[in-house]
């Protein structure tokens, strides 16, 4: 039998945190939920969800038969996420806000405010698992590869990781949704959420212009020829392919156009064309702001790194420049590697840390 514990889980009104607070009671621990509010700015539009997935998590709750409370952190969130997330957005890079709310909300003042209820340690949903070994909290990928979510919590220190508990790391979404399925949860076929962080799903860039004025400028291609006009060097990402709206006897080649560049001092975006343009294949990368879930840096060496969340492990060779830079030197040259992402390196299933790609 396990100690029984007192466990605070994050339950969003989404499946895989419902799931999480019933496997937990049905070890026999004592739960309690908690519904994170975090957005306020428009709760009562289209895209915002909070108030059915408040509706959602007490209906859970309910069925489970445990007490829930809704907490608002909106004010923590705009300080500690959304105003990194305008501020990089305006700099012109790609910052990943899920990263970030996972280390200032999720596991800090959400872990904070469980700690207050006289919680052992909190639970959420994630794909994830935890290994204690001599002391020490590994935090491992989830078993199942499509969804494996430990590039999300790269940011964990040891302390978070301690205090986490990750029930679904070894198992596969489908048995998630039978699990809620055969145990009558009402949102057993509810659809994952996607968007931004807290925010929801809505249109991106209409959503960015609330907070950032357009600042049109030329497309150009490499060789300055320029072929378009963009509305803003803030609504792209490298890689981008959508939306470019460059089309007509633009298109030369007929091969489609991808966001290689952004020059901000002359408010111009360089567009190639063709999924594999050199420009678009970089063999190196450096990182700051490192974070590492064992609080110290792996030894210069040889791993394996992702430098965004859809892709796979990608073999590299791990150099320190300093205690706040390193160097990743990768086999094969990776694709749209993108100022602003998160370059998070691995040890097998082991996820060590990483950084903010600059």
């Amino acid at each position: 039998m396990t100690e029984k514990k007192r466990i605070v889980v994050g339950l969003s009104g989404g499946v895989d945190s419902s799931v999480t607070a019933h496997l937990l009671k049905q070890q026999g621990h004592e739960v309690i939920g908690v519904f994170m509010q975090n957005w306020e700015d428009d709760n009562d539009d289209d895209y915002c969800s909070i108030k059915q997935d408040s509706l959602d998590a007490m209906s859970v709750a309910d069925r489970l038969g445990i007490d829930m409370e809704i907490v608002n952190f909106a004010a923590e969130y705009k300080d500690r996420v959304f105003q990194y997330f305008l501020d990089e957005y305006a700099a012109g890079r790609t910052p990943n806000p899920d990263v970030l709310c996972n280390a200032e909300i999720k596991f800090k003042a959400f872990l904070d405010y469980a700690m207050t209820l006289g919680a052992d340690c909190i639970a959420t949903g994630h794909y994830a698992r935890k290994l204690e070994r001599d002391g020490r909290h590994y935090l491992l990928k989830g078993v199942d590869p499509g969804k494996d979510q430990s590039y999300f919590l790269y940011r964990l220190s040891p302390a978070q990781l301690s205090k986490s508990l990750f029930p679904l790391g070894g198992l596969h979404k489908t048995e998630v949704r039978r699990i809620a399925a055969g145990i009558g949860l009402p949102n057993a076929a509810k659809k994952d959420s996607t968007g931004i962080c807290f925010i929801g799903e809505r249109p991106f860039r209409a959503f960015l212009q609330r907070y950032l004025p357009t600042q049109p400028g030329p497309m150009v291609t490499p060789e300055g020829r320029t072929v378009g006009e963009h509305q803003g060097l803030m609504y792209y990402t490298l890689g981008q392919r959508k939306g470019l709206n460059i089309g007509g006897d633009k298109a030369g080649n007929g091969e489609p156009w991808f966001v290689a560049g952004k020059d901000m001092a002359s408010n111009t975006l360089i567009v190639v064309q063709g999924h594999g343009h050199p420009l678009l294949l970089k063999p190196v990368l450096e990182a700051s702001q490192l974070s590492w879930t064992l609080g110290e840096a792996p030894a210069d060496g040889d791993y394996a790194a992702k430098n965004r969340y859809r892709m796979s492990d990608a073999a590299c060779r791990l150099d320190t420049l300093s205690p706040e830079r390193i160097r990743l030197t990768f086999t094969d040259p990776q694709w749209a590697v993108t100022p602003g992402q998160s370059a998070v390196l691995y040890d097998g299933d082991i996820c060590l840390g990483g950084g903010v790609i600059v």
